[in-house]
């Protein structure tokens, strides 16, 4: 399947900043599920943007703008050609063993109540693939999906008490729960191509990954209670959604600022899977943080 993603962030400043400087994370990287096609990062007034990648490997962008303007525009697009792997992640460059990812952060750590719940959740089945998919229906179903009720900073064991929250919220605590079971848990950020048609998003998406002795890393969306499959493009990842954000960074004045965000996907017709070179083009800058949605 062929996604068209276009994710766009927008900051107005209530005045001009002397300076922005932000780390993205908005370029998907290639691996047996996905095949990265065109891709550029636009941003609307002159500014510096050098490629390298992080601890994790996730494909970064340094963003050093001087001077902005009072509205700063930062745009990801492209599109990615995918195929269905039943949520199992090959073929991806990963500079980390996986035990690096049973560490607890602060937005994943769970207390001994979620723990519990995830031994009662997987007691029944055997081995780490069974015992991942028990929990990952057993938190579909105990977590409402519900926008509003947390935002960027809200940790796994809030959204426990609130027993809602969005995407972000759910994949921490989908992180967190296999830990405790010391099964190692990443948090991905990406783009998910909706069955529903809603596709124009206030923001991007998020899931979960588990390592899985002899299979591998492997895909489960708690939001949706499914293992990933061709309608997701993946971003990036890290121990939780602060080591993996699209968009983090400072800024030297401006004042007050308002944040918008929007993730639209769409399928277009695919030829060929052709691998074609990425172009980085930019014109400016943009800065903060969102919620994955």
């Amino acid at each position: 399947m062929r996604i068209s993603v276009q994710h766009q962030t927008l900051y107005r400043y209530e005045a001009p900043p002397r300076r922005v400087m932000q780390l993205l994370r908005l370029t998907p990287r290639e691996y047996d599920g996905q095949i990265v096609g065109s891709w550029q990062i636009d941003v609307n007034c002159d500014a510096d943007l050098i490629r390298k990648r992080d601890a994790y490997g996730n494909i970064t962008h340094l963003l050093t703008v001087e001077q902005p303007p009072n509205e700063l525009l930062i745009t990801a697009e492209g599109h990615v050609d995918t195929v269905d792997t039943s949520g199992v992640v090959t073929g991806l460059d990963e500079p980390l063993v996986p035990t690096v990812y049973r560490r607890p952060t602060h937005l994943s750590r769970v207390d001994e109540g979620i723990a519990a719940f995830a031994r009662e959740a997987t007691e029944a089945v055997d081995g780490a693939l069974a015992k991942m998919h028990a929990l990952l229906a057993a938190l579909h179903a105990e977590i409402r999906f519900e926008p509003g009720t947390t935002d960027v900073h809200t940790t796994a064991r809030e959204a426990w008490q609130h027993r809602a929250g969005v995407c972000q919220d759910l994949a921490h605590l989908f992180c967190g729960a296999a830990r405790s079971l010391n099964v190692p848990a990443r948090y991905v950020g990406g783009h998910l191509l909706r069955r529903d048609g809603q596709n124009r998003q206030p923001a991007a998406h998020a899931w979960a990954e588990a390592y899985i002795e002899d299979l591998g890393w492997t895909a489960f969306d708690p939001a949706h209670g499914i293992s990933t499959d061709e309608h997701y493009v993946r971003v990036s990842s890290g121990l939780d959604y602060r080591t993996a954000a699209p968009i983090v960074g400072t800024r030297m004045g401006g004042g007050t600022e308002d944040l918008t965000v929007t993730a639209e996907t769409s399928r277009k017709m695919a030829g060929r899977a052709a691998r074609q070179s990425q172009s980085q083009s930019h014109s400016g800058s943009a800065m903060g943080q969102s919620q994955n949605q």
